[in-house]
């Protein structure tokens, strides 16, 4: 897909604070290697790189567009273009990270029992992601695709609720883990800007949509959806507007 690193970025205080959360509740940790999957535009990484100065850290990303805005940043990670899907460390790490990104593949029920092979012995995988896909934000994107002109083209394009419940990753992974933690947060986030959660959406769940349609057809749609999420998140007294946003974390050491 096509990512836009200055777009993803219009809310980054709100998309890194789930990681900023997700790296506190790691436990004692003398990493060697560290990999950040799914790194984007790398700010994550960078504070890994910082929380462990002697560690090694690779930031892989499936998108060159994040990636140079990563890379224009001063850092010691080294950066690498890569698909989480097809990943093979050349030696485990100890910590495989992950901020918002393990969502967007499929068959979570192979690909974490597969992360784990990369762990070095008392390494960790520790993870956040989106579970708000019953939310307005994501429910009404999925009736307006649904329901207009353009269904035809976009059906099988958004995902119904890729992310399982807690239980899910905690029976899969204890039987093979030495302890597994998983829980669920939601944020309250206070976004400011005219329909910023489109803004917020643009930039990640609607890009299956944004990819599938052009011209005319693509601006009636956004039209079409921006005015249902009026509707579902009016501004407040001020002009903020609130979006709750529920995300899953999950720690398991090997």
């Amino acid at each position: 897909m096509a990512w836009d690193p200055e777009q993803y970025d219009l809310f980054q205080g709100a998309r890194e604070r789930p990681g900023q959360d997700l790296i506190a509740a790691l436990p004692p940790l003398e990493p060697a290697r560290i990999v950040d999957l799914g790194c984007g535009t790398g700010h994550l990484a960078r504070r890994l790189a910082d929380k462990w100065p002697d560690a090694r850290v690779v930031g892989l990303d499936s998108s060159s567009a994040m990636l140079a805005k990563a890379v224009g940043q001063s850092s010691r990670v080294a950066w690498e273009l890569g698909d989480i899907a097809h990943w093979h460390p050349p030696e485990p790490v100890d910590l495989a990270f992950s901020n918002a990104a393990l969502h967007w593949l499929p068959d979570h029920q192979t690909l974490f029992p597969r992360l784990l092979l990369a762990l070095a012995p008392g390494g960790v995988l520790a993870c956040q992601m989106p579970r708000n896909f019953a939310s307005p934000s994501h429910a009404l994107m999925r009736e307006v695709a649904a329901t207009g002109p353009w269904a035809a083209k976009l059906d099988g394009a958004l995902a119904e609720e890729p992310v399982h419940p807690p239980a899910f990753y905690w029976r899969l992974l204890r039987p093979i883990c030495r302890s597994v933690q998983v829980w669920e947060t939601e944020y309250l986030h206070e976004l400011d800007g005219p329909d910023p959660v489109l803004e917020w959406v643009r930039s990640t769940a609607l890009l299956p949509v944004l990819e599938r349609l052009e011209g005319a057809e693509r601006d009636a749609f956004i039209a079409a959806y921006r005015d249902r999420l009026r509707e579902a998140y009016p501004p407040e007294t001020g002009g903020h507007t609130l979006f709750p946003f529920r995300r899953l974390f999950l720690m398991a050491r090997v």
